[in-house]
């Protein structure tokens, strides 16, 4: 039963270590019983560089979930994040005998899997097989094959790869911890899921997940990932400018972003002043709030010319009627979806993972910062692709059922068996009598 299955998603984030356990309820929606989160000090920009602080912060934040859940943990769906993921879109194609009638979801899973083969550069390693159209005998544009008749089945996939040691280093954090890594996910993938309407994702959106290393993309159409990818830049390197602009410490920077930060200058008092502590025997240093935001706004209008550029490299940007969505815990800066549309013109909304939740002990999981974590959850639950979980369903329909015999089939069975029931009865009758004598 879905209800009684329990998922656990895995985040390992640059600032931190979260663990979310979660089941779908009555409606289907995701209910959370347990979280556990740990500050992150052996991860930069999404990733591992420590694997000893990672393996003591995953402990910690997983045995936090279970005591919260009552429930031993054993699996988790992990997500990775980082500069080295890299998509590029890849042709396939597949040749079936003229005499099948139609093309079958065997046939379309075959494809997809021949591209699991296909030769990456060294040192990488495939972690996204995504189908994008399909093209039957040359004539393209097909979302689902199946049924169709044909000899010649293509498609085009959105190939995403990561570094093999960068993936080799997170499993062998999951493991040391004692838990199975069930899934690898990319993490604006996961994100998607508990934050993008099956509406947007159709008009077109795009998906801007600002966490503390990295800023994740990912771009929507039709209801089918076009592009991803991801900028070495957050959260993390704001607080760095803070810090070295106001010549503060980095928790004092961190707190005066969250607190007071906005990312538009003009949306400052200029007569607004924060008095900050100094350190032993000096008096307290006072940070104008104008000053703070036009460092603040610096950054971040960087990062969105980043992301404006790869929007633009998709292709995809005159089709996003769904404009962006933004997550992450970078997103809860004030005033940041308003810089977005004035710098993109392209309409702009901050993501909660508030629809696919129901009840849950924890408040604080409506977060935009916990939502590639929900999302990770989500992914336990249903498929990246909604093609896919089509292609599962029909599987599961298609078993051969036994054949219903007609009355006057049922009819000859019972004679042709009587007589076969007579001629055993003769023959041990001869062979008995033959053996009187």
């Amino acid at each position: 039963m879905e209800n009684d299955k329990l998922i656990v998603g895995l985040d390992i984030g640059t600032t931190k270590i979260c663990a979310i356990i979660g089941r779908k309820n009555e409606f289907g929606k995701l209910e959370v019983l347990g979280m556990g989160k740990s500050v992150s000090d052996g991860v930069e920009r999404g990733i591992v560089t420590n694997i000893e602080k990672t393996i003591t912060a995953i402990e910690k934040a997983v045995e936090e979930c279970s005591n919260m859940a009552e429930v031993d943990i054993a699996e988790v769906i992990v997500g990775i994040a980082g500069q080295h993921i890299h998509s590029k879109i890849m042709h396939g194609s597949i040749m079936r005998p003229p005499s099948e009638d139609e093309i079958t979801v065997e046939d379309v899973q075959r494809l997809t899997s021949d591209m699991h083969n296909i030769v990456v550069p060294p040192g990488n390693s495939i972690i996204h097989v995504m189908p994008q159209d399909y093209t039957v005998d040359y004539e393209g544009g097909i979302k689902d094959p199946v049924g169709m008749s044909g000899t010649r089945l293509e498609a085009d996939f959105h190939i995403i790869t990561a570094q093999t040691s960068a993936i080799n280093n997170i499993n062998k954090c999951v493991k040391r911890a004692k838990l199975t890594s069930k899934q690898l996910i990319l993490e604006p993938l996961a994100s998607s899921l508990s934050v993008l309407s099956e509406e947007e994702k159709e008009a077109g959106v795009c998906l801007v997940d600002i966490g503390g290393g990295t800023t994740d993309i990912a771009i929507f159409y039709e209801n089918i990932i076009r592009h991803t990818a991801v900028i070495p830049l957050g959260g993390n390197i704001i607080t760095a400018d803070i810090k070295e602009g106001c010549m503060l410490m980095q928790s004092q920077a961190e707190l005066l972003k969250t607190r007071f930060g906005k990312a538009i200058t003009e949306e400052a008092n200029p007569n607004e002043i924060v008095s900050i502590p100094g350190l032993r025997n000096r008096p307290p240093k006072e940070i104008s709030i104008r000053n703070l935001a036009s460092i603040i706004q610096a950054r971040m209008e960087e990062i969105i010319e980043i992301v404006q550029n790869e929007i633009m490299q998709s292709g995809y940007y005159k089709k996003l009627a769904g404009g962006i969505v933004l997550t992450g815990g970078g997103s809860q800066l004030q005033c940041i979806s308003q810089l977005f549309e004035y710098m993109t013109g392209l309409d702009t909304r901050i993501g909660f993972p508030n629809e696919h939740l129901g009840k849950s002990v924890i408040d604080e999981i409506k977060s935009p910062m916990y939502a590639t974590t929900v999302g990770l959850v989500l992914a336990g639950f249903k498929s990246l692709d909604t093609r896919e979980e089509l292609y599962q369903k029909r599987k599961a329909n298609s078993g051969v059922k036994p054949k219903q015999m007609d009355k006057r089939e049922v009819i000859s069975k019972d004679f042709f068996k009587s007589i076969g029931d007579r001629l055993k009865t003769i023959i041990s009758d001869d062979i008995g009598d033959d053996t009187a004598y």
